[in-house]
């Protein structure tokens, strides 16, 4: 057993250009990964690994030692982030990375901006007692979850590499080991801010947001006030991105303000889900015992968690406290404006309107009634309305969405109506209404499915056949069509587990 990490000289060069570790020593605390006894590459995302440009033949070769945390790559500089957040709408000063190591930056072939880094790489001075390690279930999860959020267009961090440790991990059972390798435009979250307004550190919270001005939004630099600028940039990319999710039917689980990036991307997928039957009430997280982040209150905690962040920029947008209130507070009012607008131009293009008609938001209301009444299934339901656009003798299926064959005849007959007021081709509708309803998503049983037979039996078949399935999520697979399907009754899963 390796006792320390290894430094790498040469092989597996990674192309660091490390940020971060630049900012003042208390935003982290330096923390090398903890070896393991005896890893075991699972995954490598080859295309990923390519486009950050690093040298897959050598990943392949020591991507074990190096994802685990044995072998760390020359240029690297790991580190454990320090940050602040509201958990279940109660703060918490210190959380922290307290299972994951930031190996550094790299600039990929675009010449765009990523961290790697390594979850469950073991305990961090941010770990609270904890173990600081991952169970292979977890990894799996999110390594699946992530890829289908890309492949959907969904901002999301990604999946780089999982490795099994040859080490228990002990929780409520003992499972296998493993260790996550994410890739993210940056891991800095609303409750980084927290972290420095928390203790008054203004000068703290000034240094950050300049950084994430000059990491993430550059433009914003010659802005007439840049931190009420950085505030609105990052409100529409929240509503942007929420409004996204609730397209796709994704339920996020745990939307703390330790886990909204202000780089705008969906991040930790801990106890997130994929709705089955369309209900707004949907919870899935085990941990979510009031409803707290169910499906139709994204949004709203989206708005909430932008107020947090507008708290901790305060002194900066405004030397006047009254003053800056205001301004802050116009931002967090034009949040509502801007994520309605997202999301009713996504449900107009889920519906094949290409025009604004004043009833549009009423129509597509009554579809998701009429959804949630039925207990229809929301992917299937708009991917099969899709078909409809392009052919009428597709109906039929539409119908069998529904527990009541006559219960969506008046709402088609609408829908028709205002399809016929619409300029496109009924061949071009429904093209671009199947590039935004997907016929496939990471739907729960079959995670759970591809989780329980790595974790039961070491086999990954059904983890690698997923991942096929889902990174061409909106193509008619019919080799894959059974992954298309809801579950059946006894195969539904009812609630998901953090994992942590």
């Amino acid at each position: 057993m390796i006792s320390t990490p290894q430094k790498i000289r040469s092989g597996a060069a990674f192309p660091f250009d490390n940020s971060y570790v630049g900012l003042p020593k208390h935003f982290f605390a330096p923390q090398s990964p903890t070896p393991v006894s005896e890893p075991w590459l699972i995954k490598l995302n080859e295309p990923l690994a390519a486009e950050l440009g690093l040298d897959v033949e050598a990943l392949r070769r020591d991507g074990a030692a190096i994802f685990s945390g044995n072998l760390i790559p020359e240029g690297a500089e790991p580190l454990a982030m320090a940050y602040a957040g509201h958990q279940f709408g109660g703060f918490s000063p210190q959380l922290g990375d307290g299972r994951a190591i930031l190996l550094g930056e790299v600039i990929d072939r675009s010449g765009k901006r990523f961290d790697i880094q390594l979850k469950g790489a073991g305990p961090t001075p941010f770990s609270r007692r904890g173990d600081g390690r991952a169970a292979i279930g977890p990894v799996l999860r999110e390594y699946i979850i992530s890829e289908a959020m890309f492949a959907l267009g969904i901002p999301a961090t990604r999946a780089l590499a999982a490795v099994t440790t040859g080490e228990p991990v002990y929780r409520e059972e003992v499972l296998p080991g493993a260790v996550f390798t994410r890739v993210a435009a940056s891991h800095i979250r609303v409750g980084t801010f927290q972290y420095f307004a928390a203790r008054g550190d203004t000068e703290g919270v000034r240094s950050l947001a300049d950084y994430v001005i000059d990491r993430h939004y550059p433009a914003l630099r010659e802005a007439d006030n840049p931190y009420l600028a950085l505030f609105e940039a990052v409100s529409e990319r929240q509503a942007a991105l929420i409004a996204r999710w609730l397209h796709v039917g994704f339920i996020h689980g745990v939307m703390n303000t330790d886990n909204m990036t202000v780089s705008g991307e969906t991040i930790d997928f801990g106890p997130c889900a994929f709705m089955d039957a369309y209900d707004p009430a949907t919870v899935f997280s085990s941990i979510d015992q009031h409803g707290r982040y169910a499906y139709a209150n994204q949004p709203g905690i989206g708005q909430w968690n932008l107020a947090r962040l507008g708290e901790t920029l305060l002194p900066l947008i405004d030397g006047e406290p009254d003053s800056a209130v205001d301004k802050a507070n116009g931002v967090i009012r034009a949040y509502g404006e801007r994520f309605q607008a997202h999301w009713l131009a996504g449900m107009r293009k889920k519906i094949g309107l290409t025009g604004d008609e004043d009833g549009d938001l009423e129509l597509v209301q009554a579809l998701l009634s009429l959804m949630q009444a039925q207990n229809a299934d929301f992917t299937l339901t708009f991917r099969r309305l899709s078909d409809l656009a392009g052919d009428e003798a597709a109906e039929s299926a539409f119908v069998a969405s529904f527990r009541e064959a006559e219960a969506s005849s008046a709402w088609l007959t609408q829908w028709r109506e205002r399809l016929s007021r619409d300029p496109q081709t009924t061949s071009a509708r429904a093209t671009a209404m199947r590039s935004v309803n997907p016929a496939f998503i990471p739907r729960n049983h079959r995670v759970e499915q591809a989780i329980e037979a790595a974790v039961e039996n070491g086999d990954f078949s059904l983890f690698d056949a997923l991942l096929t399935v889902l990174a061409r999520p909106y193509e008619n697979q019919p080799d894959f069509a059974g992954y298309g399907e809801p579950p059946k009754p006894h195969e539904r899963v009812l609630a998901t587990f953090c994992g942590t």
